[in-house]
């Protein structure tokens, strides 16, 4: 499959709204829900960057291993955001490392796992319209 922005701004968005609010539900916070918000609207800045990058790859395709790369980059980049920035509803007392990298973690294994299994299970066409809903 060769994403296209447009495809991955609709999967991600997609994936954060029913897997990331499913994994986030267990957590029981706010600043968790707020916390998953932050990382869809980061989200569709990085993936233009991503996009761009993808560009130069010769096959033009994204390896299932640099979604967890770029994962752990998001990851430090929301948090070097929220330590230095004041992020809007987010109380940065309640904002404990330990919990944030649980969360991210687990949200964004569960994103991993279906986007490389249960979405091209159920969702063949998925992979061939470059990861486009609509």
């Amino acid at each position: 499959m060769t994403p296209t922005l447009f495809g991955r701004w609709q999967t991600r968005l997609l994936l954060l709204a029913t897997v990331g609010i499913l994994i986030t539900i267990p957590f029981g916070e706010l600043i968790y829900f707020l916390v998953l918000g932050y990382i869809a609207v980061l989200g569709l800045f990085w993936d233009i960057l991503y996009d761009l990058l993808q560009k130069f790859r010769w096959d033009r395709d994204w390896p299932g291993i640099y979604q967890l790369l770029a994962a752990i980059w998001e990851a430090i980049f929301l948090l070097f955001i929220a330590k230095t920035i004041d992020l809007p509803l987010l109380e940065m007392s309640d904002f404990k490392i330990k919990n944030f990298a649980l969360h991210y973690s687990l949200v964004w294994l569960g994103l991993y796992i279906v986007s490389q299994t249960v979405m091209r299970i159920y969702f063949p066409r998925w992979r061939f319209r470059g990861g486009r809903w609509l």
